[in-house]
Protein backbone atom coordinates (compact mmCIF):
# COMPACT_ATOMS: atom_id res chain seq x y z
CA UNK A 1 0.00 0.00 0.00
CA UNK A 2 1.69 3.36 -1.02
CA UNK A 3 0.28 6.50 -2.00
CA UNK A 4 0.36 10.06 -2.15
CA UNK A 5 3.16 12.80 -1.89
CA UNK A 6 6.95 11.33 -2.96
CA UNK A 7 5.32 7.68 -2.94
CA UNK A 8 8.20 5.86 -4.69
CA UNK A 9 9.68 8.65 -6.04
CA UNK A 10 13.44 8.42 -6.10
CA UNK A 11 13.27 5.01 -4.38
CA UNK A 12 11.22 6.71 -1.25
CA UNK A 13 8.16 3.82 -0.57
CA UNK A 14 5.93 5.83 1.11
CA UNK A 15 2.40 3.83 3.19
CA UNK A 16 -0.68 5.06 4.96
CA UNK A 17 -0.33 4.67 9.16
CA UNK A 18 -4.16 4.51 10.02
CA UNK A 19 -2.87 6.02 13.16
CA UNK A 20 -1.83 9.68 14.34
CA UNK A 21 1.94 10.05 14.37
CA UNK A 22 2.68 9.50 17.33
CA UNK A 23 0.76 6.52 17.94
CA UNK A 24 2.33 5.50 14.70
CA UNK A 25 5.60 5.67 16.11
CA UNK A 26 4.94 4.52 19.39
CA UNK A 27 4.27 1.56 17.55
CA UNK A 28 7.05 1.42 15.52
CA UNK A 29 9.72 1.71 18.39
CA UNK A 30 7.46 -1.35 20.19
CA UNK A 31 7.60 -3.35 17.12
CA UNK A 32 11.83 -3.03 16.83
CA UNK A 33 12.57 -3.67 20.54
CA UNK A 34 9.77 -6.38 20.39
CA UNK A 35 11.92 -7.98 16.87
CA UNK A 36 15.33 -7.63 18.90
CA UNK A 37 16.50 -4.58 16.90
CA UNK A 38 17.95 -1.76 18.65
CA UNK A 39 16.20 1.72 18.24
CA UNK A 40 19.55 4.60 17.90
CA UNK A 41 17.05 7.69 17.89
CA UNK A 42 13.19 8.74 17.61
CA UNK A 43 14.27 12.86 16.71
CA UNK A 44 11.07 14.83 16.83
CA UNK A 45 11.86 17.43 13.98
CA UNK A 46 8.56 19.37 14.70
CA UNK A 47 9.68 19.78 18.25
CA UNK A 48 12.64 20.96 17.58
CA UNK A 49 11.50 23.57 14.70
CA UNK A 50 9.40 24.74 17.68
CA UNK A 51 11.87 25.52 19.89
CA UNK A 52 13.80 27.52 17.04
CA UNK A 53 10.24 29.34 16.67
CA UNK A 54 9.43 27.53 13.92
CA UNK A 55 6.14 25.52 12.44
CA UNK A 56 6.36 22.09 10.66
CA UNK A 57 3.87 19.26 10.50
CA UNK A 58 4.11 16.56 12.90
CA UNK A 59 7.73 14.92 11.53
CA UNK A 60 9.59 11.99 13.51
CA UNK A 61 12.47 10.20 12.25
CA UNK A 62 13.25 6.85 13.60
CA UNK A 63 16.49 5.22 12.90
CA UNK A 64 16.97 1.84 14.10
CA UNK A 65 18.50 -1.79 13.06
CA UNK A 66 20.19 -4.67 13.72
CA UNK A 67 23.48 -4.53 13.90
CA UNK A 68 24.15 -7.95 12.90
CA UNK A 69 23.08 -6.87 9.31
CA UNK A 70 23.94 -3.74 9.19
CA UNK A 71 27.56 -4.57 10.06
CA UNK A 72 28.20 -6.63 6.95
CA UNK A 73 26.73 -4.08 5.03
CA UNK A 74 28.89 -1.15 6.63
CA UNK A 75 32.33 -3.46 6.17
CA UNK A 76 31.53 -4.46 2.45
CA UNK A 77 30.83 -0.81 1.83
CA UNK A 78 31.25 1.73 4.22
CA UNK A 79 30.24 4.69 2.26
CA UNK A 80 26.11 2.90 3.40
CA UNK A 81 26.79 4.36 6.57
CA UNK A 82 25.54 7.44 5.50
CA UNK A 83 21.93 5.76 5.24
CA UNK A 84 22.39 3.42 7.89
CA UNK A 85 21.24 2.67 10.58
CA UNK A 86 17.88 2.13 9.19
CA UNK A 87 15.64 5.43 9.17
CA UNK A 88 12.03 5.67 8.96
CA UNK A 89 10.31 8.94 8.89
CA UNK A 90 6.78 9.21 10.13
CA UNK A 91 5.16 12.74 9.27
CA UNK A 92 1.70 14.14 8.94
CA UNK A 93 0.47 15.40 5.32
CA UNK A 94 -3.27 17.24 6.32
CA UNK A 95 -4.09 14.76 8.70
CA UNK A 96 -3.30 11.46 6.81
CA UNK A 97 -0.21 10.24 9.06
CA UNK A 98 2.54 8.83 6.35
CA UNK A 99 5.14 6.50 6.27
CA UNK A 100 8.60 7.07 4.09
CA UNK A 101 11.27 4.93 3.96
CA UNK A 102 13.86 4.32 1.02
CA UNK A 103 13.69 1.36 -0.19
CA UNK A 104 16.18 -1.58 0.09
CA UNK A 105 16.74 -1.76 -3.83
CA UNK A 106 17.65 1.66 -3.97
CA UNK A 107 20.17 1.81 -0.75
CA UNK A 108 21.33 -1.80 -2.83
CA UNK A 109 22.12 0.00 -6.13
CA UNK A 110 23.68 3.23 -3.83
CA UNK A 111 25.88 1.11 -2.41
CA UNK A 112 26.41 -1.85 -5.33
CA UNK A 113 25.61 -4.16 -3.05
CA UNK A 114 24.81 -7.97 -3.94
CA UNK A 115 21.68 -9.91 -3.31
CA UNK A 116 23.04 -11.08 0.45
CA UNK A 117 24.06 -7.61 1.48
CA UNK A 118 20.31 -6.11 -0.05
CA UNK A 119 18.52 -8.95 1.46
CA UNK A 120 19.89 -7.61 5.22
CA UNK A 121 18.18 -4.37 4.85
CA UNK A 122 14.45 -6.07 3.63
CA UNK A 123 13.08 -6.49 6.38
CA UNK A 124 11.77 -2.78 6.43
CA UNK A 125 9.39 -3.93 4.32
CA UNK A 126 7.35 -6.40 6.50
CA UNK A 127 7.98 -4.70 9.11
CA UNK A 128 6.34 -1.22 7.71
CA UNK A 129 3.51 -3.25 6.39
CA UNK A 130 2.87 -4.59 9.55
CA UNK A 131 3.07 -1.02 10.89
CA UNK A 132 0.02 0.20 9.29
CA UNK A 133 -1.67 -2.85 9.87
CA UNK A 134 -4.86 -1.90 10.85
Amino acid sequence: MSGGIGANEEGIITKLSPRPVAGTVARLTGMVTARGMKVFAVIDQAAEARQAGLDLRETVLVLFGNPAAGTPVMAAEPLSALDLPLKVLVWDDAGQTRVSYYAPATLGARYHLGPDLEAKLAGINPLTDALIAA
